[in-house]
């Protein structure tokens, strides 16, 4: 589920919000709560393998149920071609927020970080930028009850 966020994220620019998913699926007759959802993106509880809001996620994002079940199908071609822009993305928000807390760090050795993060951020400019932009909807904290 987390992959898929991410890819929508490199496609877009921006995080898809819980209110974004929830609304879809609710035009599918499909209720979604916040602690639901949160049980969803971490692949715990007991509701994560219910069939019917597998379907309306997997037609959200575009890929085969069988994805999200965990069955034998194949990684979407549209996703394993984002691994790569997802892998510099996520570099990009370790880098910022590196810049941000590692101020105790020796110049030389936020160099050689900054570096490193670099080369794998040059190879996709807009993560960089997709990381830097504050996400929207973040009330994403561990639920109280499922």
């Amino acid at each position: 589920m987390n992959l898929l966020l991410d890819v929508v994220v490199a496609e877009r620019g921006k995080p898809v919000t819980f209110r974004e998913v929830q609304g879809e699926l609710a035009s599918r007759g499909i209720n979604l709560s916040r602690a639901r959802w949160f049980y969803m993106k971490e692949g715990t509880g007991r509701l994560v393998s219910d069939p019917e809001l597998l379907e309306g996620l997997c037609d959200i994002f575009g890929v085969d149920p069988e994805y999200l079940a965990g069955g034998d199908a194949a990684l979407p071609e549209r996703i394993d071609s984002q691994l790569e822009f997802v892998k510099s993305l996520r570099a990009a928000r370790v880098k910022s927020f590196a810049a941000r807390t590692l101020g105790d760090v020796s110049p030389e050795t936020l160099r050689v970080i900054s570096e490193f993060l670099n080369r794998d951020i040059g190879r996709y400019p807009s993560a960089e930028q997709a990381a830097a932009s504050p996400p929207e909807d973040t009330e994403d904290e561990h639920p109280a009850t499922p």
